[in-house]
C-alpha cells in the first residue's frame, strides 16, 4: 500500500493514522470535508471496507460527523482534541523508550534541540 508506514498493526489502523495527520497537518481542518471513502481506498490501494473502518473509528470518538447525502466533515473541536489524545499517546507510550534510547547513545538533549530547531 503506497505511501502508508510499513509496521504489522491492521490496515485500517494505518489508515487511521494517515487520516489523523492529515488533521492535525491542518490540510483539513474543523469543519471541512473529507475525502470519500471510494477516493480514500483508490488513493492508498486500500478495501473501502477498511477505510469506511478506519472512518468509524473517528465517528465513534466524534470526531469526524457524517451529513447524508454530502460526505464526512471534521468534528468542529476535533483538532485539538485528537492533538490532545496524540500528545498522551505519544508522552506515555513512545516518550520512554526514547530517553532510554538517548540514555543508552548518550545523546545530549541541548544537541538534538539544536538539531530540530536547524
Amino acid at each position: 500500500m503506497s505511501g502508508m508506514p510499513q509496521d504489522d498493526r491492521p490496515v485500517y489502523l494505518r489508515l487511521r493514522d494517515l487520516i489523523a495527520a492529515t488533521i492535525l497537518s491542518g490540510k483539513v481542518g474543523d469543519g471541512d470535508p473529507l475525502p470519500s471513502v471510494r477516493s480514500l481506498a483508490a488513493e492508498h490501494g486500500a478495501n473501502p471496507l477498511t477505510v469506511a473502518k478506519a472512518y468509524q473509528t473517528f465517528q465513534d470518538e466524534e470526531l469526524i460527523v457524517v451529513r447524508r447525502g454530502v460526505g464526512m466533515f471534521v468534528a468542529v473541536g476535533a483538532t485539538e482534541r485528537l492533538r490532545a489524545s496524540a500528545r498522551k499517546e505519544f508522552l506515555e507510550q513512545r516518550w520512554p523508550g526514547i530517553v532510554e534510547q538517548m540514555r543508552l547513545l548518550e545523546l545530549d538533549v541541548e544537541d538534538l534541540v539544536e538539531r530540530a530547531l536547524a
